[in-house]
């Protein structure tokens, strides 16, 4: 039987140019040179597709149930079509949502395009019903007809992302595969698969004489040659075709490619790059957005997944406007800002060392950054999944990285996401911090210039000594191991138990604290969260120094949600 874009084709695809790009990501990095030579398309490309498939198995692990366009439940074992549309949709959304860079956003229009064309033709198959049984077709044909539309789909989309599209780049050899798809002329997959990939090598190889800094460097375009990888993974898939020649303009794999010298930034040229998600609705009007990005930097792409969650990319050196464009149209959310002067340098590394730190709120987020730490900001509700935390690995550009999950649920992603980036050749190291105040402690005695295991020991120790307790305010009535709370009673929990009620947030305070120095300690940091008031940290700090003169007192704002305030004791 023919080869069909059904649910089990569509995972393996995903997990096949993974390892595709996973293979050819640092000769990528190393040919880009447009539309800057920031060195990282490769990366931006593989964690994009890394983002994707980690939506997909967060989904597995978290299963809702799906729904027909006509709004009833689906059976995935029953209903095959409507299954592939789920997990297309679902690789769409989360490329588009984890994509990294302008090649990132473009690939994430590729996989919308899919999630598109298989829609189409899975709602033929639910209409099919028959009048007289009631019975829906079991599953739909997915075959050359519906890649071939994908294919002319991510094409438009791809070029309507972006705001100057240009000849020789990934554009182009989008465009190209479209055409040969559609000139294939077939139903077959495996022949509409094969002709794209063959006419998106060719697009590839032509770049070089098509886009004047491409001539210069004496290379191919960097995301089209992604692009090629990832179709010719499909190749792979349903022709069991080993993989085409990589399509380099150079005559031997040996040979390398030759990037241009890294000159120092002409006045005037964008030093950031400023990417966000923008919950605005479908109806945007992405015009006025993009014109008003547009005013402010170049480089602009805006894409969204159809459901009204848009990706907003542009480099400039007005951080500040970039977003209040973002803020005038919708909810900007997941900001990250990655200077672009420090990512031109030809190493993918640009520093030896870092500590990554996982942190809600900007007040936290401004604390670590003064310490000398890179963050990762987690919006309240938030769910960190492992490509966002290698994203956040990959920009810090450090080859060896001391991750700091500050939350003991984070752990199993910290370590996935670590294994990830080890195996792209960055050094990552996981302590198991099980809160902020953790972290912080972990991050005052880290020392660059000490020996990364000494420093790394003394980091683990400076966490494991820190005994941390928070203060929380009763939802509903309960029974605990010191008696029975009632709504609005104030809750001192200590390793995940309840240990003291008290009448109110002030005694809570105090009695807390007291109760952390039965054990002595030399320092109290206090974290307050949005609920406590400066004369609550006033009053603490007061009795405090009163009662224990000894002890030094740390008082910060940005406390994890739904926390009145968290205790930390070394």
């Amino acid at each position: 039987m023919p080869p069909t874009l059904d649910a089990a084709l569509l995972t393996g695809w995903v997990k096949a140019a993974i390892k595709a790009l996973e293979r050819h990501r640092a000769e990528m990095d190393r040919i880009n040179v447009f539309p800057v030579p920031d060195g990282d398309t490769g990366t931006n490309l593989l964690l994009t597709m890394r983002s994707a498939a980690e939506s997909l198995r967060r989904t597995a692990r978290d299963p809702r149930p799906d729904t027909d366009p006509d709004g009833g439940a689906v059976d995935p074992e029953a209903n095959p079509a409507a299954q592939a549309t789920a997990v297309a949709a679902t690789l769409a959304r989360g490329a588009l949502q984890g994509a990294r860079g302008n090649s990132g956003v473009i690939l994430s229009q590729v996989l919308r395009g899919v999630a598109e064309a298989v829609a189409a033709v899975g709602a033929l198959g639910v209409a099919a019903v028959g009048a007289a049984a009631g019975v829906r077709e079991r599953a739909v044909p997915a075959g050359g007809a519906v890649l071939s539309d994908a294919l002319a789909r991510a094409a438009r989309l791809a070029t309507a992302a972006v705001s100057r599209p240009r000849e020789g780049t990934v554009l182009s050899v989008l465009a190209s595969a479209a055409a040969a798809a559609q000139a294939a002329g077939s139903d077959r997959l495996d022949d509409v698969a094969v002709a794209a990939a063959d006419a998106a090598a060719r697009a590839v190889r032509a770049t070089t004489g098509q886009l004047p800094e491409l001539a210069r460097a004496g290379v191919v375009d960097a995301g089209g040659l992604g692009v090629w990888l990832v179709l010719d993974s499909l190749v792979g898939l349903v022709s069991g075709r080993t993989s085409g020649a990589v399509p380099v303009p150079w005559r031997t794999r040996e040979e390398q490619p030759r990037r241009p010298p890294v000159e120092a930034a002409p006045v005037g040229r964008p030093e950031f790059e400023v990417m966000y998600l923008l919950d605005a609705g479908p109806q945007l009007a992405a015009e006025p957005l993009r014109a008003a990005l547009a005013a402010v930097g170049d480089s602009v792409a805006l894409a969204e997944d159809g459901s009204g969650t848009w990706n907003v990319h542009v480099h400039t050196t007005d951080v500040g406007a970039a977003i209040e464009a973002g803020i005038g149209a919708g909810r900007p959310h997941r900001i990250t800002v990655s200077p672009l002067s420090e990512r031109a340098a030809p190493d993918r590394f640009a520093r030896a060392h870092a500590v990554l730190l996982l942190v809600s709120g900007p007040e936290l987020a401004e604390l670590a950054r003064s310490a000398g730490a890179s963050v990762l900001v987690r919006e309240p509700g938030q769910e960190v999944d492992a490509a966002a935390l290698g994203a956040a690995l990959a920009e810090t550009r450090a080859r060896e990285v001391v991750l700091l999950p500050c939350d003991p649920g984070l752990a199993p992603v910290a370590e996935q996401a670590a294994a990830a980036a080890r195996h792209d050749g960055q050094d990552v190291l996981v302590i198991p911090t099980a809160s902020v105040l953790q972290g912080l402690a972990a991050l005052a005695v880290h020392d660059p210039d000490r020996r990364p295991a000494d420093d790394a020991v003394a980091m683990t120790e400076a966490a494991a000594g820190t005994r941390t307790a928070t203060l929380t305010v009763a939802e509903a009535e309960a029974l605990t191991w010191v008696g029975r709370c009632e709504p609005g009673d104030v809750l001192g929990v200590v390793d995940g138990e309840i240990v003291l009620i008290a009448p109110d947030l002030a005694v809570g305070a105090l009695w807390l604290a007291h109760r952390m120095l039965t054990g002595g300690g030399e320092l109290v940091t206090v974290l307050l969260g949005a609920g406590a008031s400066p004369e609550l940290a006033a009053d603490l700090v007061a009795d405090l120094q009163r009662t224990h003169p000894e002890i030094d007192v740390i008082v910060h704002r940005g406390g994890p949600p739904g926390r009145v305030l968290e205790l930390g004791v070394e």
